[in-house]
């Protein structure tokens, strides 16, 4: 089983900042070939607030291996508050699917 992700959120002028580095191998086409493993990669990512999403991308199997993802949001326009929890989800081309959750501090 990967390790979950690791969230960091923090409010500041009604701006909320967050950064999460995903664990997962990122396998491309061309490097899965050369393994001689199944290609699998994030496909797709959200992030919610108060089951309000805040942050949503599909993804392609150009990112790096454990992706760095660093993105901002008004906290107001959603009503996020410090205390309240970030969840993040992404799902792989196997159809993995993992979500980790994170506080707003």
């Amino acid at each position: 089983m990967a390790k979950k992700t690791r969230i960091k959120a923090k409010l500041k002028k009604g701006v909320v900042t967050v950064k999460a580095l995903a664990s997962h191998e990122m396998l491309s086409n061309q490097e899965a070939k050369r393994a001689k493993k199944e290609a699998n990669y994030i496909t797709y990512i959200t992030a919610k607030v108060n089951g309000t999403i805040v942050y949503e991308v599909s993804t392609s199997q150009f990112l790096s291996k454990n992706p760095y993802m660093k993105f901002m949001f008004n906290a107001e326009a959603v009503g996020a508050k410090k205390g309240d929890t970030l969840e993040l989800t992404w799902i792989d081309l196997k159809g993995t699917t993992q979500t980790s959750d994170g506080k707003i501090k």
